[in-house]
């Protein structure tokens, strides 16, 4: 199974990659339209601004290839900025359009708690999820944002609840994500990126 990390600049793409070795998991780096389209798997990882994120993705000319794969049923996984990455607009970045996976806008997360978001935090599971198979329900993870998806219609299966309620966990066919980062939540992180694997055909 080739597994491709979208590379278009996310300092958290090392961390990922690590955190798929230590699962024993091989994965390779992939920034050319040529390369997401022959990958079985794809990680859209994500740390900084929505905005360049869209614009790093959109000159390297990887946004049509990703909505492509999405498409023919590659399994895509988005990791935090990855996440927000999925959908149509962003508080953040308002101009900027993005893969318009969901329809739904990104929020900004109200000034009633500490911004950013930033550490351990537990989730509300909504629905069933295979991403959270196996993982306790008092689980803690790590999370860094200010902007989050409110909203995700049936998509959404786990919320979390800091200032507002927002989707932690997004689950819809062969789309996958996560609002925290699994590479840096300890042994249930390794568990969701295991459960990531494992559904989308690997042996994990």
């Amino acid at each position: 199974m080739n597994i491709a990390l979208v590379e278009y600049g996310a300092g958290n793409l090392p961390s990922v990659e690590r955190a798929l070795t230590r699962l024993g998991v091989e994965s390779r780096r992939a920034s050319t339209p040529e390369a997401l389209a022959s990958s079985d798997v794809l990680i859209l990882p994500g740390v900084g601004h929505f905005g360049a994120l869209m614009h790093s993705l959109t000159e390297r000319s990887l946004v049509n290839p990703l909505r492509n794969a999405v498409a023919r049923g590659v399994p895509l996984l988005g990791i935090c900025l990855g996440l927000q990455a999925m959908f149509a607009t962003s508080d953040e970045a308002p101009g900027d359009a993005g893969l318009s996976l969901f329809p739904q806008n990104v929020s900004a997360l109200p000034p009633t708690g500490r911004l950013p978001h930033m550490g351990w935090n537990q989730l509300r599971r909504v629905r069933p999820s295979t991403m959270l198979e196996g993982v306790p329900d008092d689980a803690y993870f790590y999370f860094a944002h200010s902007y989050a998806a409110l909203d995700a219609g049936e998509a959404g299966v786990a919320l979390c609840d800091y200032s507002a309620s927002f989707v932690a966990v997004l689950e819809q066919g062969n789309v996958f994500a996560t609002q925290f980062h699994p590479e840096k939540s300890g042994p249930v992180g390794a568990r969701v990126l295991s459960n990531f694997v494992r559904r989308a055909g690997g042996k994990q």
